[in-house]
């Protein structure tokens, strides 16, 4: 049964949230909440969401705050995702591109790796003889786990071009029958790190002719946007492009990036 949740104890957590995450959780989402945190409280032997709040408030466990920042920011997402993304990295950035420098390609709230893996097959489709890599991050180490182990049950498999389902992935026998992996050659050309895009980011993950931003920003408020957005500049080459979620808008913070078409935005 799960535990019942109160208007005061639901505006904690949204503000708790917003303050590590920058997450604005409507109304709407506080049903996902208790659904999500309910085992928690279980796990501690709370009776009400007041005491797990004050928990983690107090500060003495910041691993059960990640805990908290998994369950409430694992967002679902497929290989293949909104394709005219990758009809435009093909054919409008990788098709007329001259130069052999290493490409580098940021997914930045790349969940449990699908996006990752999907710009992965296309470079090694595209540029055969050039160097690239694909960079992931999300602000849950849950996912980001599953992302590096590359392994996914079979059913996901939806939306992958059948030459390169043979090409890069591998498809489980005897106790991994009903998945399938990533190949090794591609996890190889692949990174994962564990980014917060409402805090700088570390110059350390170097600059990328193209960063993904897709289906995050919606739960971000204006504000929120405008930080994330002055956060991932700095890592992006000049000419480079952004590329936000078909649901997504930057009107009124595109901050020195011009629109090139819906949803896509490149560096000036």
């Amino acid at each position: 049964m799960e535990s019942t949740i109160t208007d005061q104890e639901f505006a904690l957590f949204q503000r708790l949230i917003y303050k590590i995450a920058g997450i604005s959780l409507s109304e709407a989402k506080k049903v996902l909440l208790v659904g999500r945190l309910t085992k928690r409280l279980k796990h501690y032997n709370f009776g009400t969401f007041s005491q797990y709040y004050r928990m983690l408030a107090g500060g003495h466990h910041p691993e059960e705050i990640q805990v908290m920042v998994d369950l409430l920011t694992t967002n679902e997402t497929y290989f293949f995702r909104e394709p005219g993304h990758f009809h435009f990295l093909r054919d409008e950035i990788l098709a007329p591109r001259r130069s052999t420098a290493p490409f580098r390609v940021w997914s930045a709230a790349c969940s449990s790796g699908e996006e990752v893996y999907t710009l992965a097959m296309l470079l090694a489709d595209t540029l055969p003889n050039t160097p690239w890599e694909v960079v992931g991050s999300d602000i849950s180490t849950q996912v980001l786990a599953k992302a590096e182990a590359g392994h996914y049950p079979l059913g996901r498999h939806e939306g992958i071009p059948p030459d390169y389902l043979r090409k890069y992935c591998l498809k489980g026998v005897r106790s991994h029958s009903g998945t399938f992996l990533v190949t090794p050659e591609l996890k190889r050309r692949t990174r994962f790190h564990q980014v917060n895009l409402t805090l700088p980011v570390d110059a350390a993950l170097g600059e990328f002719e193209v960063i993904f931003l897709r289906n995050v920003m919606i739960y971000f408020d204006t504000e929120t946007k405008r930080k994330v957005v002055g956060n991932l500049l700095p890592r992006l080459k000049s000419g480079g492009h952004l590329i936000i979620g078909h649901s997504e808008t930057l009107n009124g913070i595109q901050q020195g990036l011009q629109p090139v078409r819906a949803t896509i935005y490149r560096k000036a």
